[in-house]
């Protein structure tokens, strides 16, 4: 009697392909909600001539500081990929505590511009649109602080061998750091 033959090779790069698969569909939400952004803003200023309400003044130093903290975030999620290929635990732990930081830093950039701006949401489609678009980066961060946390109890608990898991994510914040760029450029720069 023959036996059927084994099953396929296991799957390999799971988290690092939905990981890829969950950035993909954050950059295609965020790239609707901007082109959403620019309609909006393109009638506005057809018919208004002003997008931006008279009575709102932008803060752009904690939404320069949110853009200069994308470069730090993606240097050291790499720098935690780097060590963990070599099976460096303390500098892997440094490099994600860092990464968890400046995103705890970036959530509290953006929560500062939130209480300054005092931006009524329900009077027009500018303050509706900001909150949307700047509110879905905000989830995002925090979402990419929990994904440092669970990172680094998977990494420094014990699974050295898990490398993929930090490389995906670095690949979250990589995205990450693309979409608030074209964010801060539609949204905070180009008003």
């Amino acid at each position: 009697m023959h036996a059927l033959p084994s099953a396929a090779a296991a799957p390999r790069r799971q988290v690092f392909i939905g990981t890829a698969l969950a950035g993909a569909a954050a950059a295609a939400a965020l790239g609707g909600m901007l082109a959403l952004w620019w309609r909006f803003r393109s009638e506005a200023l057809a018919s208004v001539g002003s997008w931006v309400p008279a009575d709102v003044s932008i803060p752009m130093v904690p939404a320069n500081v949110m853009l200069i903290a994308c470069l730090p975030i993606c240097i050291f999620a790499q720098w935690a990929v780097y060590a963990a290929k070599r099976g460096d635990k303390p500098h892997a732990g440094v490099a994600l505590g860092l990464v968890a930081l400046l995103g705890l830093a970036f959530i509290n950039a953006q929560a500062y511009i939130f209480a300054v701006m005092k931006l009524p949401v329900g009077e027009g489609a500018y303050g509706a649109m900001f909150y949307a678009l700047t509110g879905v980066l905000m989830v995002l961060a925090i979402g990419g602080v929990a994904f440092s946390a669970i990172v680094a109890f998977r990494f420094l608990g014990g699974r050295t061998t898990d490398v993929e898991v930090v490389s995906a994510h670095a690949l979250y914040w990589y995205v990450f750091s693309a979409g608030y760029s074209v964010l801060w450029f539609v949204v905070y720069v180009t008003k």
